[in-house]
């Protein structure tokens, strides 16, 4: 569609904001949402003539409506704002798991909510949760909302057609808010991260912003989730029993010294 309008939350920094230089770019108009008034400001003066935007508040369901209120027929909607703490399941901790799911799931199911009278029949909705859905590797919580999302994402392209709804499903991701942490804990991060994804380092903004932009154009696809995560969800797994290193196998009996295990 040419000269369509997207709104995008979270779109004056990290993915959002690539996503919006991609649509100002090919001549779409964009309305951005962010929390820090300086950093739209900052946002908008980069992406020029073609956008606009708001302070909004993600997790105030006010703030999203009155974001949506003049925000005129879109085309499409992307929700990747999200501030939240992951933590153990044995923290006990709500600011780790009820808080989460406040600040990255209900967000964007009323997001998507508040939004409805501006979608029309071929608007796309593009969602975003974690590669951590299909790959936890502890903060179960985390892992919970991000699959979450994926199942709404699902259940809104049956509910919600013709509109499309899919999920963008990222990888650890070199943005501003990494950059933005001690050195020692980002290259931490990242060293550990690139011994799990297949292709051996991050993802960059542009490429998520590319995939939900595809997610955003394609309209052949609903209810999917594309995983931009250099295939760690596929990392070979490892399972080590006594001296012994068991690799996933396929269905059936596998026999180990003394011990059977059956892989179904």
């Amino acid at each position: 569609m040419a000269n369509a309008r997207y709104a995008i939350l979270g779109g004056s920094s990290g993915i959002g904001l690539a996503l919006a230089r991609k649509l100002t770019s090919r001549g779409d108009s964009v309305l951005i949402g962010g929390r820090s008034g300086e950093k739209l400001q900052a946002a908008l003066a980069e992406l020029g003539q073609n956008a606009a935007g708001k302070t909004v508040d993600v997790t105030d369901r006010l703030s999203l409506r009155a974001f949506f209120s003049e925000a005129g027929p879109l085309a499409g909607l992307f929700t990747p704002a999200a501030s939240y703490q992951t933590g153990d399941f044995r923290d006990g901790d709500a600011a780790t798991s009820e808080a989460l799911f406040q600040a990255k799931f209900w967000s964007q199911y009323w997001a998507v909510y508040e939004a409805l009278p501006n979608l029309h029949a071929s608007s796309a909705v593009v969602l975003m949760s974690g590669a951590a859905s299909a790959r936890p590797i502890g903060a179960p919580a985390y892992a919970a909302c991000n699959a979450a999302l994926e199942g709404l994402a699902r259940g809104l392209a049956v509910e919600l057609k013709p509109v499309r709804v899919n999920c963008l499903s990222p990888g650890t991701t070199d943005s501003e808010l990494w950059r933005s942490r001690p050195a020692e804990v980002r290259e931490s991060t990242y060293q550990y991260w690139n011994s799990l994804a297949l292709n051996g380092r991050p993802g960059h903004v542009d490429e998520q912003a590319a995939t939900a932009l595809f997610l955003l154009d394609n309209h052949n696809i609903t209810g999917s989730t594309i995983y931009c995560d250099g295939g760690y969800t596929l990392r070979q797994a490892r399972l080590s029993v006594g001296a012994f290193a068991l690799k996933l196998a396929p269905p059936g009996p596998i026999f180990f010294a003394d011990q059977q295990y059956g892989m179904n």
